[in-house]
C-alpha cells in the first residue's frame, strides 16, 4: 500500500504550555515510532501550508480573525481554561490545514492509497466559530469540505473514535446528509454532547460507551452500529478522526481499549474503504496523551494502513 505520513516541524511550535496534556512531545513520540525498520516504506511528506480559502470552508473569517486578534507575542494566553494560544499556534494550525487536503488531494488523485497525519493542534471539538477542547480550526471537516467541493463527492464518511466527541464536527455536518459522522466517545465526557439522539438529518451515529468499557464492547458496537451504517452509506472517501485517548492507559479516559483494538478498527475501517471507495482513507490524529500508549496505537494503525504486521 502507497501510504502517507504528514509530520512538520511547525507542529512542535504550538506551545500549550507546562503540564498540558496535548503537547508537543506526542508528535516526537509518534515520529520516534514510525522510525523503526517497519515503516521504511511510508511515504513522508512536508505539508504545504493552509490558506484562509481552505479554512473559511468551515470557519468565518472572523473566527480566523479572532484568533489572530488573541495571539499572544510571547508566553501562552488562554481562549479558554483547556484551549491555549502561543506565537506561533496559528502556523502550526494552518499547517495542520494544509495537511489535512493535500492528503485528500493525493489520495483522490490516486499518487497515494491512504494518509496519516500526524497534526496539531487537534480539530475535532473546534465548531464554526468557537475554538474549543485543545483544537482552533476542525482539520478533518475542512478535509471533507475540501473533497466534497473540490472532488463534488456525494457521500464522505466520517469515523471518529476519540475518547471525546467530536461536537465541532457534528456541528459543521449537522445538516449535512453528504456527509456521515460516526463517533464511538465515552460518556458522560467531555464535551457533554453525542448523545444517540443526535442524528441530525439522519447523518449523525453516535455510539456511547461507558468507563470501565474495554474492547470487547467497543468492537461489538462498532459490528452493531457503526460499520452497518457504513455499509448501507457506501461512502466516496473515508476519513478517521484518529483519538487514540480511549487507550487503557490514558489519562484523560475511562474506557480499557488496548492497541490490538485500534488495530481491529482500523482494518475494518480499511476494508470497507476497500469495498467502497477504492481504498481511499485519510487518517488525521485528534487525541492520545499517554505517550508510550501513544506510539504503540499508532504503529498498529498505521501498520495496518500500510499492510504490514507490526
Amino acid at each position: 500500500m502507497r501510504t502517507l505520513y504528514y509530520n512538520h516541524p511547525d507542529f512542535q511550535r504550538h506551545d500549550t504550555g507546562a503540564g498540558h496534556p496535548e503537547r508537543a512531545a506526542r508528535l516526537k513520540a509518534i515520529d520516534q515510532a514510525l522510525a523503526q525498520a517497519e515503516f521504511a516504506g511510508l511515504i513522508r511528506v512536508a505539508p504545504p501550508m493552509g490558506t484562509e480559502q481552505q479554512v473559511q470552508l468551515i470557519h468565518p473569517a472572523a473566527h480566523i480573525q479572532h484568533l489572530r486578534a488573541a495571539l499572544p507575542t510571547n508566553g501562552t494566553r488562554h481562549l479558554s481554561a483547556d484551549t491555549v494560544l502561543s506565537p506561533d499556534s496559528l502556523t502550526a494550525a494552518f499547517r495542520a490545514v494544509g495537511a489535512v487536503c493535500d492528503a485528500v488531494d493525493r489520495v483522490m488523485g490516486n499518487t497515494a492509497d491512504n494518509a496519516f497525519c500526524a497534526v496539531r493542534p487537534p480539530g475535532h471539538h473546534a465548531e464554526p466559530m468557537q475554538a474549543m477542547g485543545f483544537c482552533l480550526f476542525n482539520n478533518i471537516a475542512i478535509a471533507a469540505e475540501h473533497a466534497r467541493q473540490h472532488y463534488h463527492l456525494q457521500r464522505i464518511a466520517i469515523v471518529d473514535f476519540d475518547v471525546h466527541h467530536g461536537n465541532g464536527t457534528q456541528a459543521a455536518f449537522y445538516h449535512q446528509p453528504q456527509v456521515l459522522y460516526a463517533s464511538s466517545h465515552e460518556m458522560p465526557h467531555y464535551p457533554g454532547t453525542g448523545d444517540p439522539s443526535e442524528t441530525g438529518a439522519g447523518n449523525m451515529i453516535n455510539v456511547p460507551l461507558t468507563a470501565g468499557d474495554t474492547g470487547v464492547e467497543f468492537r461489538a458496537k462498532y459490528q452493531s452500529q457503526i460499520l452497518p451504517a457504513l455499509e448501507h452509506f457506501k461512502p466516496q472517501l473515508l476519513l478517521v478522526s484518529a483519538g487514540f485517548d480511549a487507550h487503557s492507559d490514558d489519562p484523560l479516559s475511562g474506557i480499557r481499549l488496548i492497541e490490538d483494538d485500534y488495530r481491529w478498527v482500523t482494518l475494518a475501517l480499511k476494508n470497507i474503504a476497500e469495498r467502497h471507495c477504492q481504498g481511499r482513507l485519510v487518517s488525521v490524529l485528534e487525541g492520545g496523551y499517554n505517550l508510550k500508549a501513544l506510539g504503540e496505537c499508532v504503529t498498529a494503525h498505521v501498520g495496518v494502513l500500510m499492510g504490514i504486521k507490526v
